[in-house]
Order: C-alpha cells, then sequence, then structure tokens
C-alpha cells in the first residue's frame, strides 16, 4: 500500500485542482486524477481539466487517457493506479490524488470487489433491452434471476440492474457474491492525509457560473461537436458529462448562450449537491473538511 498519499476529494469547481497543485508543488508529488469525467480525451475544457502549462509543470498521471467511445469503471481506474504503483512512478514522489468521484476514493482505501468479465455483446445485449423495455421490465427479470440483488435496487435505476443482469449471466453468481470478495486497499488510510472540500453554497453557485462561461470561451463547444461527431450511444458514460447536453443544445440553435450557461448552472448545482450528499454520509472523521482551500 502507498504509504503517505494525500487524498483531495470535493463537489465540482470547489478547487480541488488547484489545491492540488499547490501541495504537490510544496511536497515534490505526482497528481493523479480521481475524477470519473476527466479521464476522457476529447473532453479537456469542459471536464476542467488541468491546463497544460500545469501538467508540463509538475507530473499528472490518469487524465484524457480513456476514448470517450469506451466504458471506464472504477475497477478499470484501481487497475490503472495499481500499475502507476507497480511502474514505481511513486518513488521518491508523494502521490496526490484528487477528484470528485466518491467511489475511487473508497476503493483507493477499502479495495474494490473483484468482478467478472462481461463480454461485449451480453452487455451490449443488456443495454438495448433496457432502452427497448425500460428498467421496470428489467427490474421484474432480476427479481426472477437473482432475487436478493434486486431486493436491493430501484425498480428504475436501469444502469445499476443491467450491471447485475450482465454479471449473473457472465458468470452465473449474485452480483452480491461478487461484492462479498473485496480485494486489498492501495493507499495505507493511517498514514494519509484526507481532505473533503465543503465550500459554501453560494460562494460554489458563483464559480460554477463563471467556469461554465470560462469553459464557452475557451473551446468547450468545439469539444462538444467533436463529441457528437463520434457518435456514440448516448448511454456512453463520457455523453452524460455536465455540458454536454446543454452545448448540444446550443449547437443546434435550441438555446441561447445565456441559457446554456442558466441550463449547465442548474445541472452541475444538482451534481455537486449529490457529490456533498455522498461525501458527507460514507466520509468519516478521519477527512479533514475545510470550506475554503485557503484553509489548507
Amino acid at each position: 500500500m502507498l504509504k503517505n498519499a494525500i487524498l483531495i476529494a470535493g463537489p465540482t469547481a470547489s478547487g480541488k485542482s488547484a489545491l492540488a497543485l499547490r501541495i504537490a508543488r510544496e511536497t515534490g508529488g505526482t497528481i493523479v486524477n480521481a475524477d470519473s469525467m476527466q479521464v476522457y480525451s476529447v473532453l479537456d475544457r469542459l471536464t476542467a481539466r488541468p491546463l497544460a502549462a500545469d501538467i508540463e509543470a509538475l507530473p499528472h498521471r490518469l487524465y484524457g487517457h480513456v476514448h470517450p467511445a469506451e466504458d471506464y469503471s472504477t475497477g478499470h481506474w484501481l487497475r490503472d493506479v495499481g500499475g502507476l504503483i507497480e511502474r514505481g512512478e511513486f518513488s521518491g514522489r508523494k502521490a496526490v490524488f484528487c477528484g470528485g468521484t466518491g467511489l475511487y476514493f473508497k476503493a483507493l482505501l477499502e479495495g474494490l470487489s473483484r468482478m467478472p468479465d462481461v463480454p461485449a455483446a451480453i452487455r451490449e445485449g443488456w443495454r438495448q433491452r433496457l432502452a427497448g423495455a425500460g428498467p421496470e421490465k428489467l427490474h421484474e427479470v432480476l427479481a426472477r434471476d437473482d432475487p436478493g440483488a434486486a431486493a436491493k435496487l430501484a425498480p428504475g435505476d436501469g444502469q445499476r440492474i443491467v450491471r447485475a443482469l450482465e454479471v449473473f449471466e457472465a458468470s452465473g453468481r449474485s452480483i452480491l457474491d461478487w461484492q462479498r470478495d473485496r480485494g486489498s486497499p492501495l493507499v495505507d488510510p493511517s498514514s494519509a492525509t484526507m481532505i473533503l472540500i465543503e465550500p459554501d453554497r453560494a460562494e460554489l453557485d458563483r464559480r460554477i457560473v463563471k467556469r461554465f462561461t470560462a469553459m464557452l470561451d475557451e473551446g468547450a463547444a468545439d469539444e462538444v461537436r467533436a463529441l457528437l461527431a463520434l457518435g456514440l450511444d448516448a448511454a456512453k458514460p463520457a455523453m452524460k458529462a455536465i455540458g454536454v447536453r446543454e452545448i448540444e443544445a446550443l449547437l443546434r440553435g435550441e438555446a441561447t448562450p445565456a441559457q446554456a450557461i442558466e441550463n449547465a448552472r442548474i445541472a452541475t448545482r444538482q451534481y455537486a449537491k449529490r457529490q456533498m450528499t455522498w461525501f458527507r454520509n460514507q466520509t468519516g472523521p478521519a477527512w479533514q473538511k475545510i470550506s475554503d482551500t485557503g484553509q489548507w
């Protein structure tokens, strides 16, 4: 396990990246992305990935290394982090994990259940059935084949229902059985410094508007245009990045820039609220909570 790692978590637009840069600069650290949208290429500005000048100044890892056509899970990310450790990326350097994806941090500190490989044909088959029949019908199928998993999932939670069904078909075992078989953590919690940013809501809202406006000025619309040109399934995770739908409406002439900004503000604020709820419920007293990065 990595010793003395630094973990910086918090909602979108809370200043995590700036704090990570400062700490990495002061400690001689390597910054590792822990945000599920910043892993994708094409969406550079839209996902607020670090600037090129910052990446040149300090080592950054796992940013923009996944094509939007690929499905990338928490398991993939954890394996990639393991690869960094095995290659000696943190030899003589402090690991600074920075992002807003709670499950990444949870897997880092607690390990992750080993899941079976699911053939693409099985995965695609269940996705097509989800699109055609809807989540409630698939929940009925899951209740028949894997009642234990069905009991833990809401009938409208299509993505998790499909995941349970594809795991069952591919392995013949319940996803619950796989989840009980947890792997080993990659970071030593007892020596880690864990920082959770809990910004003032009014200040966060101001930052969200400012950042999305800047994204548009810096070419986010061109990124969305390039993403749409790939002709990807709307269910792909990269297609669900906040701002894609809002900018697509702008490109189609269905929204003005002001409307796109307001719609993105609403979507981002809702997402930030979900992030904070997750962190509040899942992080314990070992996490040092700050309301502003200047407090660190």
